[in-house]
């Protein structure tokens, strides 16, 4: 008799079944001994079928394991940079101007910034104006580390700076942006990193109001070029320069025969430019294709057969006729719709002398118009404006919101955000007015909300400060009834940019203190150029939560200030 114990298909019945499958089949006459061994011997093999699949499968998980853990070390996890949350660069015996670009220089993925300063030396030892072969005082460019603030490069320039301006989209020969340096008598590309591309003493460009514009390859060197724009007694003019060496393309253009103040370069939705000048008689374009032809230049440039239905003869195309034309700003809708424009100016009325607008109470008109058709999307009725209209998102209706600053008299102004659809007020607060502080600014957060940064002490909130001292505020929809106050504890705001350092993340802003190279301050007499950097959300323990309409509950602050640390923002 066969012994059950030894017999695995006894001890476990699944195999036991294995075992009779594998014999004669189901129903087959057999002995018991036969039977018997029939199931020993099957389960044998199939235990070493299960051996053999067990070695299988450790082997694969033994070389999958090696297969992570070395692509682990060959290919690490990459880190995020080390940055101070709030960094300050000061020199000494000095004055700045009203620039600041914030641009990626150096290979860290945050963003630096650049500013200039006039002073008889520069922020690295032994750096003198006479040792660099200019007079003194000069103009240093400095690049600083948006991480820790240090320098990344400083360049030497003439004294006598007009204007500067970065981010033209002229590549460089390391494939960087280009900055543009204008002086009296010398115009000066410089890259990202710090490398004079090109200076001209003679170009036809020097005395060009800002801003240049960057224009499409017309040469063919496989650089982007620049459209300067000149005042000439009563006419404005333009000329195109190689952005690869500065020299001039084709003749000099007469664009029209009026005095402009401001100019943009717009993009219709059939990809075709247009130059856009705000003159005395309102808001003109030119096209670029125009441009280009009448400056004898061989390329071809689109053009918007729409727009062109609108030109009168051969003269420049009408956008929007005001005689009273005070702004006009560009609002981008991404995607490739061509950007709104707002108008802002007087009211007519008030344009012939019924109404000062130069006092508070005086009627202005706020316009908005579409891009491709021009036609009008909403008109809105305000008082002066004490900054250019800024923008963000208020609502969740894709369209960005306008934020004005309407002088309200007795040093206070009215904070008012519009709706971007329809032209209808959203949201509004008083603040009391410092001269010359920064227009309000937005950062866009992942629910599509903007978080805005505000500038003014909160009425009934005052403190004994005076003027040597700031407020920023930061709002956001969601919480639209407070304010998160913080004191910023600097008198003179020469320039500041409040931005995202890396991509979706970092959100930061910078400011640029000190006295005013441009109003005539030497650096003998001066005080000391501070650029300080803070992170947005580093502000939040230490600011004070005040209610627009009324007070807050402490603990209802403190959640409010959490809600505010949970906020994640993008490009």
């Amino acid at each position: 008799m066969t012994n059950p114990g030894v017999c695995p298909s006894e001890v476990d019945p699944l195999k036991g079944e294995e075992g009779d499958l594998g014999g004669s089949g189901v129903g087959a006459p057999t002995s018991p001994s036969k039977k018997s061994k029939g199931a020993c011997g099957g389960g044998l093999r199939f235990s070493r079928l299960s051996g053999w699949r067990t070695a299988a499968f450790l082997f694969s998980l033994f070389l999958c394991l090696t297969i992570v853990f070395a692509f682990s070390f060959i290919l690490p996890c990459p880190t995020r940079p080390d940055y101070l949350q709030t960094w300050n660069r000061t020199l000494h015996a000095a004055a700045t101007y009203d620039f600041l670009a914030i641009e990626y220089i150096d290979e860290d993925k945050v963003k630096d910034v650049l500013f200039t300063y006039k002073s008889n030396k520069g922020s690295e030892e032994n750096k003198t104006c006479e040792s660099e072969g200019l007079s003194s005082p000069c103009v240093f460019v400095l690049a600083v580390d948006g991480t820790h603030g240090n320098n990344i490069w400083e360049l030497p320039l003439n004294y006598d700076l007009l204007w500067a301006q970065c981010g033209l989209g002229v590549a460089g020969v390391e494939g960087k942006g280009t900055c543009l340096f204008a002086h009296t008598n010398t115009l000066t590309a410089i890259s990202y990193t710090g490398n004079v591309l090109w200076q001209q003493s003679s170009s036809p460009g020097v005395g060009a109001a800002l801003p240049v514009l960057s224009v499409p390859d017309l040469n063919g060197d496989g650089t982007e070029d620049l459209a300067l724009i000149l005042p000439q007694q009563n006419q404005m003019k333009l000329v195109f320069l190689s952005g690869k060496t500065g020299v001039t393309l084709g003749s000099e253009v007469e664009v029209c025969g009026e005095v402009s103040s401001s100019h943009m370069l717009h993009q219709t939705a059939k990809k075709a430019q247009y130059l856009l000048l705000q003159t005395g008689s309102g808001l003109i374009a030119e096209g670029l294709w125009n441009l280009v032809a009448k400056a004898g230049l061989q390329k071809e440039v689109k053009k918007d057969a729409a727009w062109e239905k609108r030109r009168n003869g051969t003269g420049p195309i009408m956008i929007y006729p005001s005689r009273s034309l005070q702004r006009v700003s560009s609002v981008s809708l991404g995607g490739g719709v061509p950007p709104l424009l707002l108008m802002t100016g007087p009211s007519p009325s008030a344009a012939e002398g019924e109404q000062d607008t130069s006092q508070p109470g005086g009627v202005s008109i706020m316009e908005l118009l579409d891009g491709q058709s021009l036609t009008s999307r909403w008109r809105a009725n305000t008082t002066k404006l004490l900054s250019q209209p800024t923008f963000g998102f208020f609502n969740k209706d894709d369209i960005p919101d306008v934020v004005m600053e309407e002088d309200t008299g007795n040093g206070t102004k009215r904070v008012v955000v519009l709706d971007g659809n329809s032209g209808l007020e959203l949201w509004s607060v008083t603040l009391q007015h410092v001269p010359h502080a920064p227009a309000p600014a937005s950062i866009v957060t992942l629910h599509s909300y903007s978080v805005f940064m505000l500038w003014g002490e909160m009425l009934g909130n005052q403190t004994e400060s005076g003027t040597d001292k700031h407020f920023s505020n930061l709002l956001y929809p969601y919480y639209a009834d407070v304010l998160l106050q913080k004191t910023i504890p600097v008198e003179q705001i020469i320039a500041c940019e409040v931005t995202l350092l890396e991509r979706g993340r970092h959100a930061a802003y910078l400011v640029l203190t000190g006295p005013h190279a441009s109003e005539g301050a030497e650096p003998e007499a001066a005080g000391s150029v501070v650029l300080t950097k803070r992170k947005l959300k580093g502000d939040i323990t230490d600011s004070l939560v005040l209610g627009v309409r009324g007070t807050v509950a402490p603990d209802n602050a403190e959640s409010i200030k959490e809600a505010f640390q949970r906020l994640r923002f993008q490009d």
